[in-house]
């Protein structure tokens, strides 16, 4: 029988793995895939792991959040509502004033450039509210 996943145990990184893994479908190719620009836009990010098992990614804050749903994979952005987005890639959680969120789903291209330009705005709004 195979352990389940817990904190305690494995890493940030590790537990985010494993739920790509456990996921085995569209959902956790597309999670790894943004993963991946995630690290590409901020070599310097970090992963955790938090409220049950949802992925973050952060650097000098919160950049963003990895969900996934039966239909979506929810990428939630912090403090969306700040952010430049030229590409209209937010296209969830549009009502908040504060955070923002891009479904993808299934079979849905990603425009790599503008979401990793979005990573790094995110990143510099950030790092700028951290120097105050």
């Amino acid at each position: 029988m195979e352990k389940s996943l817990s904190p305690g145990s494995k890493s940030p990184s590790e537990l985010i793995d494993g739920r790509i893994a456990e996921l085995g479908d569209w959902r956790g190719g597309m999670l790894d895939r943004l993963r991946a620009l995630i690290k590409q836009a901020d070599p310097d990010v970090t992963e955790e792991w938090k409220w049950r098992g949802v992925p973050v990614w952060e650097d000098a804050g919160m950049i963003c959040t990895g969900e996934t749903y039966k239909a979506v994979v929810k990428l939630t952005f912090a403090k969306g509502a700040a952010l430049p987005d030229p590409s209209r890639l937010f296209n969830s959680s549009l009502e908040g004033n504060t955070r923002r969120a891009i479904d993808f789903r299934e079979g849905e291209e990603i425009d790599e450039e503008a979401f990793k330009a979005l990573v790094r705005a995110a990143v510099a709004l950030n790092r700028s509210k951290a120097k105050r």
